[in-house]
């Protein structure tokens, strides 16, 4: 029922001495709607053999949380080979399919109408472009999803915890200080979704230690700047991962329009100064340079413009007598620890009440 990859690579080989083509796609297709038929439909006729890849039970939970996936592996495969433009179904364990993609090398990649092309994974994309993939962006149905035939579905009562995105630009430790809050029950929340602008970043690791997602994201070409392209591609992530807020703890790069439009008043930051005073980079040493006797971190909301939203709380950490840089970094960090988790508790209140 579920093909083998070297039965499709040999498939691919067919197609192409006879000059056919291999169309593939891939996706959870937890609950087949009337959506998704359509889509196939669509892709089949962009080749001669349809190859569909379909999340393993556990990267389905990985990608949509507990109590997904509906139906197990074999059974959406099933549901799929019944289906008159389904050729073959195969299955993958990671969240990304990248390493599918480098193996068939399909002529033709189909996506749904959600997705452009600047919006899938980088890794993805840069593999079908090595692959010489075709990559087609099909017709979206408007109003077939299966987390909207849920939603109907089901008389299910409201979120008692909130998904939140963290994004992160190096060590994680203010991650790791919400987490620590969520098991020790006194934060309402789960971590959906990791997501970094530095590929090797040690945020990205831990959210991975914790079976969290976890995804890079390329800033661009430019070493101070997030570009339009990976502002598109981090909100793509993060409406997928179904956040109701997106937590900043150490994320180097400037957010604009595409996030903040779609998390209108629910992205937050935390700084390392009393705001208003020493926005911008290295905050401690501008309070050690300035010759503060008290500086501390704060959480604010995030704007276009830098370190200017408004503060939700902050803490205060004094400057001693022989600090160094790094000496008052720590303090104010470990001061990040209690604050940021206190702020998204009460946060996740209103949330859960709206």
């Amino acid at each position: 029922m579920i093909s083998e990859i070297s039965t499709l690579v040999s498939l691919r080989e067919e197609l192409e001495a006879k000059g056919k083509q291999l169309v593939f796609t891939n996706g959870c297709f937890d609950l087949i709607h009337v959506g998704h038929v359509r889509y196939l439909k669509e892709a089949r006729r962009l080749g001669d053999a349809l190859v569909v890849a379909i999340n393993s039970d556990d990267s389905v939970k990985a990608l949509k949380g507990d109590g997904r996936p509906l139906n197990a592996a074999h059974d959406r495969a099933e549901v799929l080979l019944g289906l008159e433009s389904v050729d073959r179904v195969v299955l993958f364990d990671s969240v990304r399919v990248t390493s599918l993609i480098e193996v068939i090398r399909p002529h033709v990649y189909a996506k749904g109408g959600d997705y452009t092309v600047e919006s899938l994974d980088k890794e993805e994309r840069d593999a079908l472009i090595d692959a010489g993939s075709k990559i087609k962006i099909l017709s979206e149905v408007e109003g077939k999803s299966t987390t909207l035939l849920l939603a109907a579905a089901s008389e299910q009562p409201k979120r008692t915890r909130i998904r939140i995105g963290v994004l992160g630009s190096g060590e994680g430790t203010n991650l790791e200080s919400i987490i620590g809050a969520i098991k020790d029950g006194w934060l309402a929340a789960e971590v959906a979704i990791v997501i970094s602008d530095v590929r090797d970043s040690v945020i990205l690791e831990r959210a991975r230690n914790h079976d969290i997602e976890s995804v890079y994201v390329d800033p661009g070409d430019h070493p101070e700047k997030f570009s339009m392209q990976s502002q598109e591609e981090l909100t793509q992530h993060l409406i997928r991962a179904d956040v109701d807020l997106v937590v900043c703890a150490g994320f180097m790069k400037l957010l604009k329009k595409p996030v903040l439009e779609s998390f209108a008043g629910k992205v937050i930051n935390v700084h390392p100064s009393l705001l208003p005073r020493h926005k911008g980079l290295r905050a401690w040493q501008q309070a050690l340079e300035a010759g503060d006797s008290m500086t501390g971190c704060t959480v604010h909301y995030v704007t276009d413009e830098m370190d200017a939203g408004e503060v939700i709380g902050q803490r205060q950490v004094p400057v001693e007598q022989g600090d160094t840089p790094d000496i008052l970094h720590a303090r104010i960090k470990s001061s990040e620890h209690v604050l940021l988790p206190e702020i998204i508790a009460k946060l996740a209140e209103d949330l859960l009440k709206s």
